[in-house]
């Protein structure tokens, strides 16, 4: 039988195994802002952009004190952190850079844009945003061509100055 997943259907939340709480929460809230909904003692916290019960979990319960997952191993490659607006991006972008935080890659995708990085248990971190769905790139086919390509950064910060 086919079935199709319902359209309005939506990641709820992502939770990660990190190996220090308040580590974890220097980088999510303090740098990223993610605002703290819950702690469960010592041994999680769930963070939310905004007032939803929570976007990222982070939990000790397998990897207090514990080393990051090897990269050439089956699991989560990132979590993608979705911006609603380019200035959105650049703000966070401008946070990083200022906080000389490293970075791993930047792309245009063609359909948004995106910084990567890793978070300080090692985990992949995507901050993008959406372009304007009539702006993504569609062949003669009608179908969507995504690709990768250099981001360009300075018209990225220029979304500060307006």
């Amino acid at each position: 039988m086919d079935y199709t997943v319902p359209a309005g259907t939506r990641i709820g939340h992502v939770h990660l195994k990190v190996s220090d709480i308040e580590r974890a929460l220097g980088f999510y809230k303090d740098l990223l802002g993610f605002q703290i909904m819950a702690r469960y003692g010592t041994q999680a916290v769930f963070i939310s952009a905004g007032d939803y019960h929570h976007h990222i979990g982070l939990n000790t319960w397998y990897s207090k004190g514990a080393g990051p997952a090897p990269k050439n191993a089956a699991g989560l490659f990132h979590t993608a952190i979705l911006y609603p607006t380019r200035k959105d991006l650049a703000v966070v972008l401008k946070r990083l850079l200022d906080a000389s935080y490293p970075f791993t890659g930047f792309a245009d995708h063609g359909v948004s844009e995106a910084l990567y990085l890793d978070d300080p248990d090692g985990n992949g971190v995507e901050l993008y945003w959406d372009k304007p769905k009539d702006k993504w790139p569609i062949d003669a086919n009608g179908n969507l061509n995504m690709y990768t390509e250099h981001l360009d950064i300075p018209s990225l910060l220029a979304e500060l100055e307006k």
